[in-house]
């Protein structure tokens, strides 16, 4: 332990000593180190309660492991954690950022923390357990090959490209009533789908509407990860009205954005999903989906100093 300092990140040399740290795990791990979020507010600048920590040796400037703070709402809070693969082995290093980071949310008021980690080991359950968060949710990636199958198709809905400047505030608001339960995808505001719009990957043509009215009903949000060899195509955010339930919309706008993914040569395709929802994994099972990985959240209740004491 002697040998790691934690820093909170400062400026551009820190980044770009991350952004290396983040291209050696995802070499190694074949899978995205932060999630779009986290990316954005690294390379960006970040948003209002957003905050950088990184685990460097003695006398380097490369960083070996990093922690992003982010408070979300109703006095939640956010950890996303990368450790370099060359020094994983040594859990104490994630165990000293984890708890640095603890104690910054600590400090800043407490709350209710989270931190996602993908494909879950024995060295995070390890790290995880050491400063006390304990397991909660579960994703599972799927994926299937394209194209459909003819027989797993069904009759198409009408459906459009999303429209940049004119479908934000309808969007939104279809995708928080959608997602108001969910911690991470029912609280966004229109500052964060401005952010997704100018990233690299954003297609408004793989970003499909279904109106009913002249009023979005359903969407299927797709992403293509071009930076796979070869390039997967993920159903990014998928939603229906909760009105208009049971009216098999989920299904056609899921198989919609598939066939969108395949008519522009995509031969791979995945999402994410809650391992506790039965009939979305149905659905998702019957579409010929099958479990590449889980990822799996560990939670933690932090209380200030002053609630600990009293």
């Amino acid at each position: 332990m002697s040998n790691v300092e934690i820093h909170r990140r400062l400026g551009e040399r820190d980044i770009s000593a991350i952004v290396e740290l983040v291209k050696a795990a995802e070499a190694v791990d074949q899978h995205k180190a932060l999630e779009d979020h986290a990316w954005i507010d690294l390379v960006q600048g970040g948003r209002k309660g957003v905050l950088g920590l990184v685990a460097k040796s003695h006398h380097s400037e490369s960083a070996i492991a990093y922690a992003q703070i982010s408070k979300g709402t109703t006095n939640s809070w956010a950890i996303e954690y990368v450790i370099h693969p060359r020094v994983r082995s040594n859990t104490e290093i994630g165990i000293q950022l984890l708890q640095s980071a603890l104690d910054e949310i600590k400090r800043q008021g407490g709350g209710h923390v989270h931190t996602w980690v993908a494909k879950p080991s024995d060295e995070s359950d390890e790290i995880t357990k050491a400063v006390g968060l304990v397991k909660g949710r579960e994703l599972y990636q799927l994926r299937r090959p394209l194209p459909i199958e003819p027989e797993l198709q069904m009759e198409p809905i009408p459906t459009r490209p999303f429209v940049i400047g004119q479908d934000e505030q309808k969007w939104l608001k279809l995708n928080n009533d959608a997602f108001s339960w969910h911690p991470e995808q029912g609280d966004w505001d229109l500052a964060t789908l401005q952010n997704r719009e100018e990233q690299e990957w954003f297609d408004p043509h793989g970003f499909l509407l279904h109106e009913i009215d002249g009023t979005i009903a359903a969407f299927c949000w797709t992403k293509i990860h071009s930076d796979s060899e070869p390039s997967i195509g993920e159903i990014y955010v998928i939603a229906v009205d909760p009105k208009l339930r049971g009216r098999h919309l989920g299904k056609a706008m899921c198989l919609a954005g598939l066939d969108y993914m395949s008519s522009i040569g995509i031969e791979m395709a995945m999402l994410y999903v809650e391992s506790s929802n039965t009939s979305a994994n149905r659905l998702y099972e019957n579409l010929g989906f099958k479990i590449n990985h889980i990822d799996r959240a560990y939670v933690i209740d932090v209380a200030t100093s002053s609630e600990k004491s009293s």
